[in-house]
């Protein structure tokens, strides 16, 4: 009888398993399809990932191949690559309706930044994301799944670090383009995000986060614009201050 109990056990642990295996499988493909689903309608640009990465049962994700594209009018494809963000959640509550999220961390993402007189193109994206929060949140594109879903899931995140960041791109003047060379921008430290009852949206804590990268790279432009000043050469300081009025009144804040 004891065997009996210990052959069914182990079969039962054997299916639980690939279970979870094959929805972990199916998962990753499901995840990776809603973030290129309900990221474009969040910042209002393309969002496209190569790969997400999750594994269940200790609640960690690698989410490689980022991509955040660029908004209309601007020259560079994309406004933001980055490499590789490592999540770690908290298992018991992925599938409740207010997610743990213990760690987020964006390893080096690169920034092409692209400014002028009449704004710049992450400006132009928190726009887009503080335009999509005022509406209550992206859009459904099945009107009879709005009518009937529930809320949206609410997200805590204890800990976000965006480390090794680099900003590139260029600042148009009177028609002249200036080049940004590779500039170095501070790890980025958000903490307690949505630890109250209520949570966030995936649209608040994407506000958040865009709201901090945009200010520390405009931060980091406005020191190469200063330094860039002392040799700006037909340029000079009418032609610098213009630079920096032109960053949406960011600049040097």
């Amino acid at each position: 009888m004891k065997k009996i109990v210990w052959i069914i056990a182990i079969v039962a642990l054997v299916l639980i398993i690939g279970a979870v295996v094959v929805v972990g499988l199916f998962l990753d493909k499901i995840v990776k399809a809603g973030v290129e689903t309900v990221g474009p309608k969040i910042v209002q640009v393309p969002v496209t990932v190569d790969t997400i990465n999750l594994a269940l049962m200790t609640g960690s994700a690698k989410v490689r191949g980022l991509v955040v594209g660029n908004p209309e009018g601007y020259k560079s494809t994309n406004a933001i690559t980055v490499g590789v963000i490592a999540v770690a959640v908290n298992p018991l509550t992925i599938f409740s309706d207010k997610i743990v999220v213990r760690s987020i961390e964006v390893r080096q993402p690169e920034i092409t930044f692209e400014g002028g007189l009449s704004g710049n193109n992450l400006s132009q994206i928190l726009d887009n994301v503080n335009s999509t929060a005022k509406n209550g949140g992206p859009p459904s594109t099945n009107k009879t799944v709005a009518a009937n879903s529930k809320p949206a899931k609410k997200i805590e995140v204890d800990d976000l670090l965006i480390t090794g960041a680099k900003v590139h791109g260029i600042v148009n003047v009177f028609g002249r383009e200036v080049t940004i060379p590779s500039l170095t921008i501070p790890d980025i430290h958000l903490t307690n995000l949505g630890t109250g009852p209520a949570g966030i949206t995936a649209t608040d804590l994407t506000k958040r986060i865009f709201e901090a990268l945009t200010a520390a790279t405009i931060k980091a432009v406005a020191k190469f614009g200063t330094d860039f000043g002392g040799g700006a050469g037909n340029l000079g300081k009418q032609g610098i201050n213009q630079i920096k009025g032109g960053l949406g009144g960011l600049f040097g804040k």
